[in-house]
Protein backbone atom coordinates (compact mmCIF):
# COMPACT_ATOMS: atom_id res chain seq x y z
CA UNK A 1 0.00 0.00 0.00
CA UNK A 2 1.29 3.70 -0.41
CA UNK A 3 1.49 6.27 2.04
CA UNK A 4 -1.46 8.14 0.80
CA UNK A 5 -3.72 4.46 1.06
CA UNK A 6 -2.30 4.15 4.82
CA UNK A 7 -3.37 7.44 5.32
CA UNK A 8 -6.75 7.28 3.95
CA UNK A 9 -7.37 4.45 5.81
CA UNK A 10 -6.01 5.27 9.01
CA UNK A 11 -8.22 9.09 9.17
CA UNK A 12 -11.24 6.86 9.64
CA UNK A 13 -10.18 4.42 11.70
CA UNK A 14 -11.16 3.30 15.10
CA UNK A 15 -7.84 2.46 16.13
CA UNK A 16 -4.53 3.89 15.28
CA UNK A 17 -1.92 1.94 12.88
CA UNK A 18 1.81 2.72 12.15
CA UNK A 19 3.12 2.39 8.42
CA UNK A 20 6.32 1.43 7.07
CA UNK A 21 7.23 -0.12 3.69
CA UNK A 22 3.81 -0.40 1.76
CA UNK A 23 2.45 -2.27 5.80
CA UNK A 24 0.45 -0.73 8.11
CA UNK A 25 1.08 -2.66 11.61
CA UNK A 26 -2.04 -2.07 14.75
CA UNK A 27 -0.72 -0.69 18.03
CA UNK A 28 -1.78 -1.99 21.11
CA UNK A 29 -3.20 -0.39 23.87
CA UNK A 30 -0.86 1.03 26.83
CA UNK A 31 -0.84 -0.17 30.80
CA UNK A 32 -2.12 2.13 33.63
CA UNK A 33 1.75 2.96 34.26
CA UNK A 34 2.28 3.68 30.71
CA UNK A 35 -0.78 6.06 30.41
CA UNK A 36 0.33 7.75 33.84
CA UNK A 37 4.13 7.92 32.97
CA UNK A 38 3.31 9.80 28.99
CA UNK A 39 0.46 11.58 30.37
CA UNK A 40 3.04 12.91 33.62
CA UNK A 41 5.70 13.54 31.13
CA UNK A 42 3.20 15.72 29.00
CA UNK A 43 2.26 17.80 32.02
CA UNK A 44 5.49 18.07 33.48
CA UNK A 45 7.13 19.54 30.04
CA UNK A 46 3.51 21.72 29.55
CA UNK A 47 3.91 23.40 33.08
CA UNK A 48 7.44 24.50 31.28
CA UNK A 49 6.60 25.12 27.83
CA UNK A 50 4.34 28.21 28.48
CA UNK A 51 4.56 31.32 26.64
CA UNK A 52 7.72 29.71 24.06
CA UNK A 53 7.36 28.95 20.70
CA UNK A 54 7.08 25.07 21.48
CA UNK A 55 3.86 23.19 20.73
CA UNK A 56 3.47 19.65 22.77
CA UNK A 57 1.61 16.55 21.54
CA UNK A 58 0.76 13.46 23.50
CA UNK A 59 -0.38 10.35 22.21
CA UNK A 60 -2.19 11.17 18.79
CA UNK A 61 -0.48 13.09 16.60
CA UNK A 62 1.51 11.18 14.38
CA UNK A 63 5.63 12.05 13.10
CA UNK A 64 6.29 10.82 9.12
CA UNK A 65 10.34 10.46 9.10
CA UNK A 66 11.12 11.54 5.47
CA UNK A 67 14.15 9.86 4.91
CA UNK A 68 12.63 6.25 5.89
CA UNK A 69 9.13 6.81 5.11
CA UNK A 70 8.08 5.84 8.72
CA UNK A 71 4.91 6.68 10.12
CA UNK A 72 4.42 6.25 13.77
CA UNK A 73 2.66 7.78 16.55
CA UNK A 74 5.35 8.90 19.83
CA UNK A 75 3.95 8.96 22.90
CA UNK A 76 5.27 12.78 23.57
CA UNK A 77 6.52 14.90 20.66
CA UNK A 78 7.51 18.64 21.14
CA UNK A 79 8.18 21.16 18.19
CA UNK A 80 10.31 24.54 18.96
CA UNK A 81 9.46 26.96 15.62
CA UNK A 82 6.98 26.64 13.40
CA UNK A 83 5.58 22.84 12.89
CA UNK A 84 5.89 21.71 9.83
CA UNK A 85 2.88 18.72 8.44
CA UNK A 86 2.69 16.34 5.16
CA UNK A 87 -0.56 18.41 3.86
CA UNK A 88 -3.64 20.79 5.00
CA UNK A 89 -4.85 18.16 7.14
CA UNK A 90 -2.44 18.68 10.26
CA UNK A 91 -2.13 15.43 11.86
CA UNK A 92 1.27 14.50 10.60
CA UNK A 93 4.47 16.55 11.63
CA UNK A 94 8.03 16.14 9.73
CA UNK A 95 9.71 18.68 12.40
CA UNK A 96 10.17 17.10 15.87
CA UNK A 97 12.23 18.84 18.12
CA UNK A 98 11.91 16.18 20.99
CA UNK A 99 10.44 12.64 21.18
CA UNK A 100 9.59 10.59 23.85
CA UNK A 101 8.65 6.89 24.37
CA UNK A 102 6.92 5.54 27.47
CA UNK A 103 8.73 1.25 26.83
CA UNK A 104 6.31 -1.34 26.96
CA UNK A 105 7.71 -5.00 27.33
CA UNK A 106 6.27 -5.50 23.76
CA UNK A 107 8.00 -2.39 22.49
CA UNK A 108 11.05 -1.73 23.51
CA UNK A 109 13.47 -3.29 21.82
CA UNK A 110 12.06 -1.87 18.92
CA UNK A 111 11.84 1.77 20.86
CA UNK A 112 15.57 1.53 21.42
CA UNK A 113 16.49 0.30 18.10
CA UNK A 114 14.85 0.31 14.79
CA UNK A 115 12.73 3.21 15.94
CA UNK A 116 15.57 5.15 17.02
CA UNK A 117 17.15 4.07 13.55
CA UNK A 118 14.38 5.99 12.05
CA UNK A 119 14.17 8.97 14.08
CA UNK A 120 17.96 9.68 13.53
CA UNK A 121 18.10 10.97 10.42
CA UNK A 122 15.15 13.72 11.34
CA UNK A 123 17.77 16.81 11.29
CA UNK A 124 15.32 18.64 13.41
CA UNK A 125 15.33 15.94 16.14
CA UNK A 126 18.03 17.22 19.07
CA UNK A 127 16.79 14.47 22.36
CA UNK A 128 14.82 11.46 22.21
CA UNK A 129 13.73 10.39 25.83
CA UNK A 130 12.96 6.85 26.48
CA UNK A 131 11.14 6.25 29.91
CA UNK A 132 11.01 2.58 31.65
CA UNK A 133 7.72 1.52 32.95
CA UNK A 134 8.69 -1.48 35.23
CA UNK A 135 11.79 0.44 37.18
CA UNK A 136 12.31 4.04 37.47
CA UNK A 137 14.65 4.38 34.88
CA UNK A 138 15.28 7.21 31.91
CA UNK A 139 17.77 7.36 28.56
CA UNK A 140 18.14 10.47 27.32
CA UNK A 141 19.77 10.99 23.85
CA UNK A 142 21.07 14.06 22.93
CA UNK A 143 22.69 14.54 19.23
CA UNK A 144 25.54 16.07 19.47
CA UNK A 145 26.94 19.25 16.97
CA UNK A 146 29.09 16.36 15.27
CA UNK A 147 25.71 14.54 14.86
CA UNK A 148 26.81 11.72 16.98
CA UNK A 149 24.28 10.95 19.94
CA UNK A 150 25.21 10.90 23.80
CA UNK A 151 23.45 8.58 26.18
CA UNK A 152 22.42 9.95 29.76
CA UNK A 153 20.91 7.75 31.93
CA UNK A 154 18.53 8.55 35.81
CA UNK A 155 17.37 6.18 37.70
CA UNK A 156 17.10 7.64 41.18
CA UNK A 157 14.58 9.90 42.15
CA UNK A 158 16.76 12.98 43.10
CA UNK A 159 17.75 12.58 39.02
CA UNK A 160 16.55 15.30 37.26
CA UNK A 161 16.89 14.72 33.32
CA UNK A 162 18.01 18.34 31.57
CA UNK A 163 16.34 18.40 28.27
CA UNK A 164 18.30 21.02 26.49
CA UNK A 165 16.48 21.25 23.18
CA UNK A 166 13.14 22.64 25.08
CA UNK A 167 14.96 24.29 27.53
CA UNK A 168 12.93 21.85 30.57
CA UNK A 169 13.88 19.77 33.15
CA UNK A 170 12.21 16.59 34.34
CA UNK A 171 12.63 15.56 38.23
CA UNK A 172 12.39 11.61 38.18
CA UNK A 173 10.54 11.62 41.55
CA UNK A 174 8.10 13.86 39.84
CA UNK A 175 8.02 11.79 36.64
CA UNK A 176 7.42 8.41 38.41
CA UNK A 177 5.33 9.78 41.76
CA UNK A 178 2.42 8.26 40.74
CA UNK A 179 3.26 5.02 39.18
CA UNK A 180 3.59 1.57 41.42
CA UNK A 181 6.84 0.20 40.56
CA UNK A 182 6.78 -3.53 41.16
CA UNK A 183 9.20 -4.60 44.23
CA UNK A 184 12.95 -5.16 43.43
CA UNK A 185 14.40 -8.49 43.96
Amino acid sequence: MTPEQYLEIERKAEYKSEYFGGEMFAMSGASREHNILSTTLSGLLFQQLGGRPCDLYANDMRVRVAQTGLYTYPDVIVVCGQPQFTDEIVETVVNPTFLAEVLSPSTEAYDRGREFEHYRPVESLSEYLLVAQDRMHADLFTRLPDSRWLLMEASRAEDVLELRSIACRISMADLYGRVTLPQAL
